[in-house]
């Protein structure tokens, strides 16, 4: 885990890493989140619309961006306020995802970073991407 506090971080830095989404990860989703929409539960259903297979739920995608941001950039000492993300691809049980954070902007007078986020599968292509506000604990 990165402990990086707000004097440490400069415009430019990023961080990353790779988590391939599992069967595993949906099912704890659906208990935890109580969505049983089929397109996410159904491969039938999901071929029916158009899919390769069962849809990643997005917020399972976007929960990896807790994981960039408590853990790498900036870590320990943050805390996650805003986000704002958008999905352009499906993503499937099995898809290696990297989750890449840039930092782009630092807000000294409140402690306060914005980070870009993108969420790239095995094939490159992206299927999130977003910004993040992050803010700084007090001690």
């Amino acid at each position: 885990m990165n402990e990086y506090r707000f004097e440490d971080l400069k415009i430019g830095q990023e961080e990353y890493f790779s988590v391939t989404v599992t069967e595993e990860m949906m099912r704890s989703f659906l208990e935890l989140s109580g969505d049983e929409n089929p397109l996410h539960n159904d491969a039938d259903f999901a071929r029916e619309q158009g899919y390769h297979d069962k849809v990643v739920y997005g917020l399972l995608t976007t929960s990896f961006i807790s994981r960039l941001v408590g853990v790498m950039l900036p870590g320990k000492y943050c805390l996650l306020q805003g986000i704002n993300v958008k999905y352009s691809k499906p993503v499937y049980v099995g898809d290696i995802l990297i989750v890449k954070g840039i930092l782009e902007e630092l807000h000294p007078s409140v402690k306060r970073v914005v980070i870009k986020v993108f969420v790239q599968n095995q094939d490159e292509k992206k299927v999130l991407k977003g910004k993040v506000e992050v803010g700084f604990l007090p001690k």
